[in-house]
């Protein structure tokens, strides 16, 4: 995988800039009349202005052409700037950014128009999205069962109610209960992380990686909890995403319809290696979790990130 740098971002605060001003009309509300000068400053005053009358011209005159050479010497001054930090520069390379990467307070940008591609994909992403776990529709049964299949091909499928499912990671007999704001599309991203990467699956699934704690992470709960906060951090409820992950991610959909997938089975990994990195327990889950965004944002971030592939996270799928 050929080197990356990361995307230099742009932070700004907020700033105020309007002025408090307050202007005190007090002693002017009593005036019934202008206020006059006496006789000797006022003829004073005539004959100063006739005086003065072209040094003032002389003055504007050249106020005007300040003016006009300082917009010259601005221009000039702007067209330099662009050849020498243009795209096309070694120097611009480095500290140029697309004109769709401005940065804006809390790391929001400003979205780019979406292709015709771009849009299909990212509605038909928002319906599953919109999809709640119903437990009644035989369509979602028959996902869970199909999960419980690719969990444990060897063993016997329990009834939808049983402790038995307990051993997967739901934290009661009931799976329907656990999925909460994750939605059906967290069943799709565990069912399609089994099918598609079996062997991360089975690893993650019963813990063979590391040292364990003696208070694990509950795997199907984990994904649950995976899948929401990677709807969030895309930006995925929006009306077009606008955070720097979110428009990085538009670009992986337009490769990969499974793009948010197959992130969901990257980010799970990265989890577990965090996990274990942190040798965290239980209680833990929820800072792993904080630690896994930052990491995948940053991936994310990387300039040369064209498909979910070049993510160096996902190596280590298999």
């Amino acid at each position: 995988m050929s080197s990356r740098s990361l995307r230099r971002r742009l932070h700004h605060g907020d700033v105020d800039g309007k002025r408090k001003e307050h202007f005190d009309s007090s002693g002017l509300d009593s005036l019934s009349e202008p206020l006059l000068a006496d006789d000797d400053y006022a003829e004073n005053k005539k004959i100063c202005t006739l005086e003065d009358l072209w040094d003032d011209e002389r003055k504007r005159a050249q106020f005007h052409w300040t003016f006009i050479f300082s917009n010259i010497i601005a221009q000039w001054a702007q067209w330099l700037a662009n050849v020498v930090l243009g795209s096309g520069s070694i120097i611009g390379r480095l500290l140029s950014f697309p004109s769709s990467a401005l940065n804006l307070p809390n790391n929001r940008m400003l979205p780019s128009s979406l292709s015709p591609l771009q849009e299909v994909r990212l509605r038909h992403l928002r319906q599953r999205l919109e999809v709640p776990f119903d437990g009644s529709k035989a369509e979602h049964q028959d996902a869970l069962k199909q999960l419980w299949k690719l969990a444990y091909p060897d063993r016997e499928l329990p009834p939808l109610k049983s402790e038995l499912w307990k051993e997967m990671g739901w934290q009661g007999s009931d799976p329907s209960t656990d999925f909460r704001g994750g939605g059906f599309i967290s069943l799709e991203n565990l069912i399609f992380f089994a099918k598609t990467y079996p062997d991360s699956f089975q690893r993650l699934l019963n813990k063979q990686d590391g040292t364990r704690a003696d208070w694990e992470y509950p795997f199907a709960v984990a994904g649950i909890n995976i899948s929401f906060m990677l709807a969030n951090m895309l930006d995925l409820q929006a009306g077009s995403p606008s955070s720097l992950s979110g428009i990085r991610f538009l670009k992986l959909l337009e490769e990969d319809e499974m793009a948010f997938d197959n992130l969901f089975c990257i980010a799970f990994q990265m989890m577990d290696g965090q996990w274990l990195a942190k040798r965290a327990t239980y209680m833990e889950f929820n800072d792993v979790l904080k630690f896994t965004r930052a990491q995948l944002e940053r991936e994310l971030a990387l300039e040369d990130i064209s498909s979910v592939k070049d993510l160096p996270a996902y190596s280590m799928l298999r």
